[in-house]
């Protein structure tokens, strides 16, 4: 049964993928700033729940590596796949935006070197899955990661990471001319995942964020909103870049910290708002809206003449209409489809439940290297298994 915190991270993921649709459905020019924010949550998250759900698992008695990356592997397919290969199989059968052409690259979960290699949006139904790739890429090596590196090097592992993503930012005269390299490359957006599993390793040895970080994060909103509304792009290129690379890290000390605070449970009137039963209803189907929102989108555009809403422009019709089918659809897709498949990971435990009550017993000691602060970590294995 999920707790709190979970329950809250739910309403994040509501809220990111909300961004996505408005920035798709009405803001001018089928983008905004808003969409690549929500994102860049949507990766946070990610890396959190799975770096978190990989090291509780990590410290169970009968941990054993290999058992629990099969289990790992399994799970994951079951909750993306289906979806996902359902929806390249309905774009292959209509010939979407005449599609079919680049599917082999969707299949292998390789739609960010597409369009980064072609420098273009085309075929735009399928655009969105350029971050699943990228967290599918994720999922293939950072599990590895988790569960054989020495803990006690895990949180350096997590701020190298990051590092090497932020540095990768800075190669502007090959990254940035602009191109769509420099965003759907893997490492422009590791800082953003590595960044949630920092968030897990902090958890599970009981520590918080950084002083910096609790008492800085509005400043880096408030920079980022800054230049994002008031400085405008400019053409020279160095000058672009830079204020390019500023709108892409600025805003992960406020995200990390969002979530944070949703993970412990946010109290009072904002908690109750994260706790709203629209907003956690969406979330669990958030996945579902991601991935189906710009095929129902496509769908609504070729079906203008039946529709009494101006659907063909961005807009406040477009966004009722095609949102509204968005998360009809998903919702039927998750009650009938999803949710059956997702029911059949209880076969597949991180680790073998032998050992009744006492498999969670496990010390933080028993990590290799040991927790750095000597501390037990919690081992309440949380639900995690709603998109990341």
């Amino acid at each position: 049964m999920a707790n709190a915190r979970d329950v809250q991270l739910d309403a994040l993921r509501a809220i990111a993928v909300t961004m996505v649709m408005y920035s798709h459905f009405f803001a001018a020019g089928g983008s905004s700033f808003w969409g690549h924010i929500g994102v860049r949550l949507f990766f946070v998250l990610s890396g959190f729940l799975i770096t978190r759900l990989l090291l509780e698992a990590r410290s169970a008695a009968a941990f054993e590596a290999g058992p629990a990356l099969r289990s790992f592997y399994i799970r994951r397919a079951l909750r993306i796949f289906p979806p996902y290969f359902a929806v390249l199989g309905f774009v292959w059968l209509f010939d979407l935006e005449q599609s079919r052409g680049s599917l082999v690259w969707h299949a292998l979960y390789l739609s960010n070197f597409w369009y980064a290699l072609r420098n273009d949006w085309t075929p735009w139904v399928l655009c969105h899955f350029w971050s699943l790739s990228i967290e599918e890429q994720f999922y293939i090596a950072w599990p590895l990661v988790v569960l054989l590196a020495p803990y006690r090097r895990f949180e350096q592992i997590c701020i190298g990471v990051i590092a090497l993503s932020l540095a990768y930012r800075f190669y502007w005269p090959v990254t940035a001319n602009p191109a769509l390299a420099r965003d759907l490359l893997p490492p422009a957006s590791m800082d953003a995942l590595a960044s949630g599993g920092l968030l897990a390793c902090w958890r599970l040895r009981g520590a918080g964020l950084p002083q910096w970080m609790r008492l800085g994060w509005p400043a880096f909103a408030a920079a980022f909103l800054m230049i994002e509304w008031f400085v405008a792009a400019p053409p020279d290129p160095t000058l672009e870049w830079a204020r390019w690379l500023l709108l892409q890290v600025l805003p992960l000390v406020p995200l990390m910290a969002i979530v944070a605070a949703c993970s412990r449970g946010l109290g009072g009137i904002p908690g109750r708002f994260a706790e709203l039963p629209p907003l956690l209803a969406l979330g669990r189907v958030s996945y579902g809206v991601y991935l189906y929102h710009p095929i129902l989108l496509s769908l609504a555009i070729k079906s203008q003449a039946w529709i009494p809403l101006n659907v063909s422009e961005q807009g406040p019709g477009r966004f009722l209409v095609a949102s509204t089918a968005t998360i009809v659809v998903a919702s039927i897709s998750w009650l009938v489809f999803e949710r059956p498949l997702n029911s059949l990971k209880r076969h597949f435990p991180y680790v073998r439940r032998t050992q009744a009550a006492g498999w969670f017993a496990r010390p933080a000691q028993a990590y290799a290297g040991g927790s750095p602060d000597g501390r037990t970590p919690s081992l309440d294995l949380p639900r995690t298994d709603a998109r990341p």
